[in-house]
């Protein structure tokens, strides 16, 4: 059984999510959230009948604070951490990856969105391979390597249900699907080669960590969605790029055109402000521009 948690993220609802899957052998986690909302995974995991001690598996589709801040807390209660072979090293020794995230949110933002980071110890990190099955009790989660979005992500498969991280977008109470691109290695083609391997899956649901299950029937129509989205996203930026302009000078620009794209798809303001909290449309600038820079200057 899947218990979906509500991390409550900057108090307000559907914004990142964990998952709980109930195995023989106890309960396992799917993505941990930032450490800034450690309580209230606690409190949620508590609620299902468990406690974080009996949390000895944890599955993380990516190493971006939002997805997997509260893993170094969960190892020093005893779990081992499934990763990514590319993220090994920045859990580990979580300066770079510390010192990249501030450069992007400062200071009193790192503190006020994500709080602190810890290094894991080496010998709790399990490296995870493209198509690799790993067994907890009577539960296994095949590890489908899903670059894009980040190089280092997964997308996590138990059974017909599939933890896609950020790699199938955010969508937030019934809005449209949206592309996360924050930096550095958003990769439009690699995404688009992630998305057709998980339109190839059979599957009932896909759980977005921003936030909740798409079923069966709408998960076609949710990744042409995204796809679409994302290359109007990175067309937009591209005149951009080309004319030199900064960061700066594109973000008011860019936010006014995602947040006119919300508009047209019926969003309510209450929406739009928890698809901010979930991806603000100012973090895809640096991305897309990088992703501009990489491919057209190589």
């Amino acid at each position: 059984m899947i218990h979906v948690l509500d991390l409550k993220f900057q108090n307000k609802p559907d914004t990142i999510a964990a998952f709980l899957i109930e195995t023989s052998a106890g309960p396992i986690l799917v993505e941990t959230g930032p450490y800034s909302t450690f309580k209230p995974l606690k409190e949620a995991v508590q609620g299902k009948g468990y406690t974080l001690e009996d949390i000895k598996h944890v599955f993380i589709t990516h190493i971006h604070l939002d997805h997997a801040g509260a893993a170094w807390a969960l190892a020093e209660l005893g779990a081992t951490i499934y990763l990514h072979p590319f993220g090994k090293q920045h859990m580990n020794a979580p300066s770079k990856l510390l010192a990249s995230a501030t450069r992007i949110y400062g200071e009193e933002g790192m503190e006020r969105l994500w709080s602190t980071l810890k290094p894991i110890p080496a010998e709790q990190l399990k490296t995870v391979e493209h198509q690799e099955v790993i067994t907890v009790g009577d539960t296994t989660l095949k590890a489908w390597h899903t670059p894009g979005h980040a190089v280092h992500h997964i997308a996590w498969q138990w059974g017909e249900e599939l933890f896609a991280g950020d790699v199938a977008g955010v969508k937030i109470e019934g809005g449209p699907a949206m592309p996360p691109c924050p930096p550095p290695d958003i990769n439009i083609e690699h995404w688009q080669e992630s998305l057709r391997l998980i339109r190839s899956l059979k599957l009932n649901h896909i759980y977005l960590t921003h936030f909740g299950a798409i079923p069966a029937a709408q998960i076609h129509r949710h990744l042409d969605e995204l796809e679409a989205g994302l290359l109007r996203w990175a067309n937009w930026m591209r005149p951009h790029y080309e004319q030199g302009k900064k960061a700066a000078e594109i973000t008011p620009l860019f936010q006014a055109f995602v947040k006119q794209q919300l508009a047209a798809a019926e969003v309510t303001e209450a929406q739009y402000d928890l698809y901010e909290n979930a991806n603000p449309a100012w973090m895809s600038v640096a991305g897309l521009l990088r992703y501009w820079r990489k491919k057209l200057e190589q």
